[in-house]
């Protein structure tokens, strides 16, 4: 591997019908909120605690107009998941792709990993991606994300379509990533 550089895996995945399945239900203090226009320190506090141990490194690099501008836009959804009051994780929808729904950004805080809250905000959030009428719902999975994400996706319906590989800067070593951030 060349020195600064790091083999990034891409998998996309699609839904091409809402799929079937009980109702969702899980016990415990949870809501789930949309984020309406949420303020940038609020939306990099997610963006950087969900995903600092999965290498999420793109929107560390975009500018905070960049940022505001998607977050912002009417067709993207941000929804939060709280655990008695305590933000816990988030679900990214993006609608801007005509007849298609793009699950951009899934994950739990730390904290609330391992607890079976992420496959119920994957429901949740796919069930909301099917509630206006779409062709698809698709996401991207790397092979920095938890190691079972495809197959949590998989769980959820989604089937791999597409993959990409190659290789990109390092993102710690040239500052859109904490210095020394590890990653499973």
């Amino acid at each position: 591997m060349p020195s600064g550089k790091i083999e990034w895996i891409t998998t996309c995945l699609e839904i091409t019908r809402p799929p079937v399945r009980p109702p969702l239900h899980r016990s415990g203090k949870l809501s789930l909120l949309r984020a309406e226009s949420p303020t940038l320190s609020f939306y990099r506090y997610l963006y950087n605690t969900v995903g600092g141990a999965w290498l999420w490194h793109e929107r560390r690099r975009w500018s905070d107009d960049e940022v505001r501008a998607v977050i912002h836009s009417e067709k993207v959804e941000i929804y939060v998941l709280y655990v008695a009051g305590v933000p816990a994780g988030f679900a990214e929808l993006d609608r801007r792709w005509n007849d298609e729904v793009e699950l951009v950004h899934l994950g739990m805080i730390p904290e609330f990993a391992g607890r079976g809250l992420g496959n119920y905000l994957l429901g949740w959030a796919v069930d909301q991606a099917w509630s206006k009428p779409a062709r698809r719902v698709w996401t991207r999975t790397s092979n920095h994300d938890h190691p079972k994400a495809i197959a949590v996706f998989q769980r959820a319906g989604f089937v791999p379509y597409d993959q990409e590989s190659g290789l990109i800067d390092d993102p710690r070593r040239e500052g859109a990533m904490p210095p020394g951030q590890e990653f499973p």
